[in-house]
């Protein structure tokens, strides 16, 4: 099945209401820009990479861990046509009670750590990932906490993460994982669970999302829907409320170097669970 019509389709995945008003705002706006577009709304992102897959849609709008997926099963071959600034400098922080922050992240080992839902790149996968480089097994010598609480959506609804804080907050972890832009967007709104919790340990900087295309996209086409994506301006009075609740300052071309740590923790993964 062919999404080629007189605009280009987009997916996204409905993890919140706000997802449409961001894309009846963008859809107005590539209409303007000459670069006709709609979208197409999903229930999760495993749908979304079967939509760009079977030509449903011709671009999705994806997690990390989507994007890792499709291009897994591609061979490697997607085409990337940008990202958020924030996707290009995400990080996973370890957050602890105040006072009980460590120098070395393998002080962690027989204690208890919270992760967020498995599928999630920046609170479950990576953490493993880059606890496991430092030195420190934490499937094997702590006891994982893990808030599985919105499968399907990668933690893109920060519900889980609400749930790693909280359960440090309360005594019931000793360390929780979560993104650093939900960490920042959890301080800012004064969320109670916050006030008593402080960083322990930051991992390095990865890429997040991305718009996805398959390798066989018009090139002409994918040249001008990424020009337009990257002239959008925050200053643009009628773009800011959109932009902002995507959590957008400047869009940026796409660059895979930054998903090399999540291919690598996934494979990992799946060679841990073959083993068991």
């Amino acid at each position: 099945m062919s999404a080629r019509s007189d605009a280009i389709t987009v997916g996204a995945v409905a993890y919140h209401p706000r997802i449409v008003t961001i894309w009846e705002r963008f859809r107005t706006y590539f209409a303007e820009a000459g670069v006709p577009t709609d979208y197409l709304l999903y229930s999760n992102y495993e749908r979304l990479v079967d939509a760009v897959l079977s030509g449903e849609v011709e671009i999705g709008w994806n997690t990390n861990t989507a994007f890792v997926a499709l291009e897994r099963r591609l061979g490697r071959e997607a085409r990337i046509l940008g990202m958020r600034d924030v996707d290009a400098a995400y990080a996973t922080v370890l957050v602890t009670r105040r006072g009980e922050a460590f120098d070395d992240p393998r002080a962690l080992a027989g204690r208890t750590l919270a992760l967020g839902s498995r599928d999630s790149g920046h609170a479950a996968i990576l953490p493993l990932h880059y606890l496991r480089r430092h030195g420190l097994d934490a499937a094997g010598v702590c006891e994982l906490v893990r808030f599985d609480s919105d499968l399907g959506k990668h933690g893109d609804t920060g519900d889980s993460e609400l749930r790693v804080v909280q359960a440090v907050a309360a005594g019931e972890a000793d360390a929780g994982a979560l993104g650093d832009a939900t960490w920042a967007a959890f301080r800012a709104a004064g969320l109670p669970a916050t006030h008593g919790l402080e960083v322990a340990w930051r991992s390095p900087i990865y890429s997040h999302c991305n718009f996805t295309a398959l390798p066989g996209f018009d090139p002409a086409l994918a040249e001008r829907w990424t020009a337009a994506l990257l002239a959008m301006d925050r200053d643009d009075p009628t773009l800011r409320e959109a932009m902002d609740l995507e959590g957008v300052r400047r869009w940026l071309p796409g660059d895979r170097a930054g998903y090399a740590d999540l291919f690598e923790a996934v494979e990992a993964q799946e060679r841990a669970e073959a083993a068991t």
